[in-house]
């Protein structure tokens, strides 16, 4: 990824008349992305050669390798918010910002449904992008500094993803990241509503922990879902892009 290349993504990331998708593997990679038109949905999964995406106690850091961090920001600059689960913010603290590469910060979505997030989470002091908070509307009200809370009716497995996706929108956020952790991109995968699944494998082996996907049981492979997927070497990991809804809904 050549500097010149990546101020053509962000050019057409902010829609500039004149900005084309690059040539190439940068460009089938990430063009989708910073060109989608309408609602587009990524989700992207770091882990281990045997698919553990942290040790049994929870450390979930330094999986990724130096160009797998890199393409996890390429891909947040790229979006216009980034959704991860209120268990992630609670064990990781995310920052969910853009450091490692230029572009803009996406706003921070937490789901957090049973409303179990104190306030004092540095999400909401650190004077980083927005937050945005999603509630059951049958949850206790707390106090969130710093974030816009939005209560919305559950569903049999907690808040519907359709309906976040649709307020996300309404705000106008339509290019979305769904980060983490398993469950939470799972839920969205179950939906169907990811259009792109981006899974960065790292050459490290755990033997043991939480898997990065975690979809309910199918009796036979045949019922499996085996997305088209490009292959692409990042350098320190190997990224699958698979295609999980085609374009043009």
């Amino acid at each position: 990824m050549s500097d010149e290349l990546w101020r053509q993504l962000l050019g057409l990331r902010r829609g500039i008349a004149d900005a084309a998708p690059p040539q190439g593997a940068a460009g089938e990679l990430y063009g989708p992305i910073a060109g989608a038109a309408g609602q587009f949905v990524l989700a992207q999964v770091g882990q281990s050669l045997d698919g553990r995406v942290a040790t049994p106690s929870g450390d979930a850091r330094d999986i990724s390798g130096a160009d797998g961090l890199a393409h996890l920001h390429r891909c947040r600059a790229l979006v216009d918010a980034v959704i991860v689960g209120e268990n992630t913010v609670s064990c990781d603290n995310p920052r969910l910002s853009v450091r490692l590469v230029d572009g803009p910060d996406p706003v921070r979505v937490v789901i957090d449904c049973h409303a179990r997030l104190s306030g004092s989470e540095s999400l909401f002091h650190d004077g980083g992008a927005q937050v945005i908070v999603f509630q059951s509307a049958e949850a206790r009200r707390n106090l969130l500094p710093n974030a816009e809370v939005i209560r919305l009716a559950p569903t049999g497995n907690g808040l519907g993803p359709g309906e976040m996706l649709a307020a996300l929108s309404g705000l106008g956020l339509c290019r979305v990241l769904v980060e983490g952790g398993a469950r939470t991109i799972a839920r969205f995968i179950d939906a169907g509503a990811i259009d792109r699944l981006h899974v960065a494998v790292s050459p490290i082996i755990i033997g043991s922990g939480p898997s990065g996907i975690s979809l309910p049981p199918v009796e036979r492979l045949s019922g499996a879902l085996r997305p088209d997927a490009r292959i692409y070497s990042l350098g320190s990991d190997i990224l699958f892009d698979c295609l999980l809804r085609p374009a043009g809904r």
